[in-house]
């Protein structure tokens, strides 16, 4: 099903490029259209929200209904299967717990005498969470956005996501949001929801930063208001890379492999193995279990054209070529995974051992899922409590300690062109 290959500079190299391809080209229409929605929302507020709305999504919207009510939240109660809802309460333990151990404290320290420095850790004010709607509709991803932005201390959730046809939001969307403690939920998405976050309109708040994933209108958006507000990222196509031994079990392999190629016909599903019986016992497991899954013409067209199977001589050139990938997910199925972690720089979410499965961490374990792609785990982090917080440091010296300095700050003003600055400290002491 996938072609097996002996690792080579020439089939590594083509293939990187060919992943590096997938995601950076963008049609000039969709620019385009981002930019014309993002100025009407930005000069009619409203108008141009609902205006969108009813072009791209659902008739129904109005300046009366755009919000979400309480009654509406009641009733998507009714309609979820119970043990959802006991699936989201455990998720949602998991991932406080897990998100808890990521909060910094202010600190204050005595430097020298008369000398006091700090720096000081404040949560945003207001965040806006983007939520995908339709088939795209992901209730775990409400949990993992909003969650770590609560246990920041973040004082207002305001939450987006486009309305069915019938002006109804997905009900397990809203369970989520409500067991997340969303503050206010807007019947809107696109690129102008994202404006609507960005600027402010005459019904949705304008936040300070904005997070969740979206079609390429909603990526484009957030890049170009990027700077009016904060963003998360810009994510790509998924991706799982699995490094596996002899050890390993090919059926948890390829079912791991497929598991991210449901996805997206984007999606990269690779395993690096030092065993050859290894890759193919894979291989003869992907042409097996694919025919019991319903997103199987999704997932051989995302192996077909993405997928890879490599066969390297030790498990030191498949860390050194995961490292190379940076993978948004990584798995380690080999005898000792704990072995090789310190060995491993640039991945999003590492999973170690065969029974910890990509799929545990999307839903239940903890770690946030929303990791970054196309290589950017080499310089970027999961989205995580620090997304939601923002520092300023303080400084306070009496008399006597800028004395002690005050020569040495004069000379760098002074060597930088900056007389001003120089002449700041020498007022004081005239």
């Amino acid at each position: 099903m996938i072609n097996i290959e002996k690792l080579n500079i020439n089939t590594k190299d083509l293939y990187l490029k060919s992943l590096k391809e997938r995601s950076e080209t963008v049609q000039d229409s969709v620019i385009l259209a981002v930019d014309e929605i993002l100025e009407q929302v930005k000069s009619i507020g409203d108008e141009a929200v609902i205006k969108y709305t009813n072009k791209f999504d659902s008739d129904k919207i109005n300046k009366d209904n755009i919000k979400v009510s309480e009654e509406e939240i009641s009733n998507a109660y009714e309609l979820v299967d119970k043990k959802f809802i006991k699936a989201l309460k455990l998720a949602k333990s998991n991932i406080e717990f897990f998100h808890e151990k990521q909060k910094q404290n202010s600190w204050m320290t005595n430097k020298d005498k008369g000398v006091i420095l700090g720096q000081k850790v404040v949560p945003l004010e207001k965040v806006g969470i983007y939520v995908p709607g339709g088939t795209a509709s992901y209730p775990s991803s409400v949990l993992m956005n909003t969650i770590p932005a609560k246990v920041a201390g973040v004082e207002k959730i305001i939450m987006v996501t486009p309305p069915s046809k019938d002006g109804t939001i997905n009900p397990n969307i809203l369970v989520a949001a409500h067991i997340s403690q969303v503050d206010e939920i807007y019947k809107v998405g696109g690129a102008q929801a994202v404006a609507a976050l960005a600027y402010g309109t005459e019904s949705i708040p304008k936040v300070d930063k904005i997070a969740g994933p979206g079609n390429i209108y909603v990526a484009m958006a957030k890049k170009s208001v990027y700077g009016n507000v904060d963003i998360d990222m810009i994510a790509g196509p998924s991706e799982i890379l699995i490094l596996a031994d002899e050890t390993a079990d090919a059926k948890f392999i390829a079912a791991d492999l497929m598991s991210q190629a449901e996805h997206d016909v984007l999606a990269s599903s690779i395993l690096i193995t030092t065993s050859m019986e290894i890759a193919k016992k894979v291989d003869e497991e992907l042409e097996r279990q694919i025919q019991y899954l319903s997103r199987k013409d999704i997932i051989a067209q995302s192996l077909k054209d993405y997928g890879a199977i490599i066969v390297v001589e030790d498990m030191k050139t498949a860390i050194e070529m995961s490292n190379e990938l940076a993978p948004e997910h990584l798995e380690v199925m080999v005898k000792d995974p704990f072995l090789y972690l310190g060995n491993i720089k640039n991945a999003g979410s590492i999973f170690l051992g065969k029974y910890a499965p990509e799929p545990l961490g999307d839903y239940a374990a903890g770690p946030n899922h929303v990791l970054p792609t196309n290589g950017t785990a080499k310089f970027y982090s999961p989205l995580s409590v620090d997304d939601y917080i923002k520092k300023s440091s303080y400084i306070y010296y009496t008399d006597e300690a800028l004395k002690e300095i005050k020569d040495d700050i004069v000379v760098l003003a002074e060597t930088e062109g900056l007389t001003a600055h120089a002449n700041s400290i020498k007022v004081r002491y005239e």
